[in-house]
């Protein structure tokens, strides 16, 4: 076993006793907030961890590297990552009772730069985060109409036809990017603030504070319906989709391994990548929250549930989302081939019903033997189940566009979206808990706001602050943005973050320090799966994903999806280069957070370094002055 320890004077005096650890907790109870119980502290860490990507990108990425052949690497590496960082979390909160930038400065000094991009990194997120939710309030307020207002397209000023954005693409994409975006062509084209989504903002802010107003004395009574809400819709919705046709085929096709992508790199560094942020780590939110549980706690235990519930909650939303792909796919197909008989039958002048799936290719034959010319003329779409299935969309694509489409087809389309988006409404929501607890939690750590200060208005101003910032996100080139800031706020920094509290713990404040407190805390030692992934594999493998992430991202040409009706290949979207001051913002976005950890550490030893000169000054100056009476003073 690796027993490295640097050198950490001073840790005894800034971290409580065992003994007094227990006295703390006693004159702690008035306060300090604590849960009301042990269901209300599980279900605000569930509702934490598992968000929207566990509903939007695990089964892009499953059906994107194999299908379950996916399910191998990401549960290795949830075992291997994921869990030990979420119990090593859970832990240090329990042990220290602080929130992220307290814990890390108690450690060390200098390590107070780790609590603080975590806290930017929280920030970051929760500005876009935030303006999801109120896209999913825009399309949940739109749902009760019948029919839905994206089932079809809308006519023209003159109402002759279509409008011809719409009859080019397709109502759902018409809805998405012009009607609810009304996007521009380029993120230089900012436009004006869209009214409509602005008023979502606010509902989406507004609501956010009222739950989060006292910190967990309210969102401790939120989660309740947060968090247990989605997996109620879930199973109404698999149970739904499980009698539509075709349903079959697209869960058939989501766990139909292909074991070759077991040996693509990027296979493991998607499941790597994937389990990290489906746990919500290094955000500092889970750090705060086991701060306030009782110091005996069985946080190992916790954090093996919570484990377990994040796995099966992505492998089950997965299972849910494909049953309506399915569907969709093959609803897609039948029109295909509708389109292709009705072709068939208006060329030939074929009776209706003579012309099925099952008989079309000997038709076809028979067609063509009769009159080769006009056969050879008409003009048949490729029909293929497969392809439909592997159209492959994640994040607001397969919310907005491709779920909304399945919708469509659905008997009383308007009931299941209205289920649907309470659903996602609910998942951004709860996750957003997280993300105000660790940006309000550090901030009190700091001491930035005096502790006078009512934590209402200190909510309040942070809320209010983040909305207005979030304007960037309600321009018509707010999508824009709003997929800048999701490609590189909550990426390369939390691994970072990640890999500094791993490594801080194990080997600035001592693994056999933190086995010693796991013992006081839970009764036993964690036993040799912990010893061995917290020294060793977890900070190899956060190495490893970071090293390969960082070669991708610099080979990889930095481009965007632009949604242009005057696109040569419209409705795709085109693929175009960021403008040169984006990287400006980019350098921001992923570089302030992490560098704020260096940039720390660097500050306080050159000022520890300049205390010393002055105190050893001073203390020279002491000891070379005269008393009244001749003596020398000390």
């Amino acid at each position: 076993m690796v027993k490295l320890q640097l050198p950490n004077r001073g840790l005894e005096d800034r971290i409580p006793s065992h003994a007094e650890l227990e006295v703390l907790e006693k004159e702690e109870a008035d306060s300090r907030p604590k849960w009301d119980n042990k269901a209300q502290y599980m279900l605000t860490c569930v509702g934490f961890c598992v968000g929207l990507g566990n509903v939007w990108r695990f089964p892009y990425l499953c059906q994107s590297h194999g299908g379950g052949a996916f399910m191998i690497p990401f549960l290795i590496l949830l075992i291997l990552e994921g869990i030990p960082l979420l119990h090593l979390e859970f832990a240090i909160g329990q042990r220290l009772r602080k929130g992220s930038v307290g814990v890390w400065s108690s450690i060390h000094p200098t390590l107070k730069g780790v609590g603080i991009a975590a806290m930017c990194v929280s920030f970051l997120v929760g500005l876009y985060y935030n303006t999801i939710i109120a896209w999913v309030m825009w399309y949940f307020f739109n749902s009760f109409q019948e029919p839905l207002p994206w089932s079809s397209c809308p006519l023209n000023d003159n109402r002759t036809d279509y409008i011809e954005e719409c009859a080019k693409s397709s109502p759902v994409d018409y809805f998405w990017y012009r009607e609810t975006l009304n996007i521009s062509t380029s993120i230089e084209d900012s436009g004006s603030i869209q009214w409509w989504l602005l008023l979502c903002l606010t509902c989406a802010w507004g609501v956010l504070y009222v739950c989060t107003i006292r910190g967990i004395e309210t969102t401790g009574k939120a989660v309740y319906i947060t968090s247990t809400l989605p997996y109620l819709v879930l199973t109404i919705f698999l149970i739904r989709g499980l009698t539509l046709k075709g349903s079959t085929n697209g869960i058939v096709y989501l766990f139909t391994p292909n074991v070759t992508e077991l040996a693509n790199p990027v296979t493991w560094l998607d499941a790597g990548a994937q389990v990290f942020y489906s746990f919500s780590l290094a955000f500092g939110g889970l750090i705060s929250f086991s701060s306030y549980n009782s110091v005996h706690n069985n946080c190992e235990k916790d954090a093996l549930i919570i484990s377990v519930i994040n796995g099966f909650t992505s492998i089950y939303a997965a299972t849910v989302i494909y049953s309506i792909i399915g569907f969709r796919a093959t609803e897609r197909y039948d029109d295909c081939f509708d389109k292709n008989i009705l072709t068939l039958m208006n060329a030939f002048d074929l009776p209706e019903g003579n012309v099925t799936q099952d008989n079309f290719e000997q038709m076809q034959q028979l067609c063509n033997m009769t009159d080769p010319l006009t056969f050879a003329s008409l003009k048949f779409e490729t029909c293929n189940l497969e392809n439909f299935l592997n159209d492959g969309v994640e994040g607001t694509g397969l919310a907005f566009i491709v779920f909304t489409e399945a919708i469509t087809k659905m008997p009383v389309s308007p009931l299941w979206s209205i289920l649907f988006f309470i659903m996602l409404f609910c998942l951004g929501l709860s996750s957003m808990f997280g993300n105000m607890e660790g940006v309000l939690v550090p901030l009190q750590d700091l001491k930035i706001i005096p502790p006078k200060v009512p934590k209402e208005l200190v909510t309040g101003l942070i809320c209010a602050g983040s909305y207005l910032i979030a304007f960037i996100f309600v321009l018509k080139s707010g999508n824009y943005w709003l997929a800048l800031f999701d490609s590189f706020a909550g990426s390369i920094p939390l691994l970072i973050i990640a890999f500094f509290e791993m490594f801080s713990v194990v080997y600035i404040y001592g693994i056999d320090r933190f086995n010693k407190d796991i013992e006081f805390m839970v009764g036993h030692k964690p036993n040799i799966f912990w010893q061995i992934t917290w020294r060793v594999i977890s900070p190899l493998i956060m190495l490893v994903i970071f090293f390969f992430y960082f070669v991708v991202k610099v080979r990889e040409e930095l481009l965007y999806s632009v949604w242009d009706p005057s696109y040569a290949e419209f409705p795709k979207t085109e693929k175009v280069e960021y403008p040169d001051w984006v990287y400006v913002i980019i350098v921001i976005l992923a570089g302030v957070p992490s560098l704020s950890i260096p940039t720390f550490a660097i500050y306080k030893a050159i000022r520890n370094c300049c205390q010393k000169k002055n105190d050893h000054t001073g203390l020279m100056i002491s000891t070379s002055e005269t008393s009244v009476n001749g003596n020398i003073k000390y």
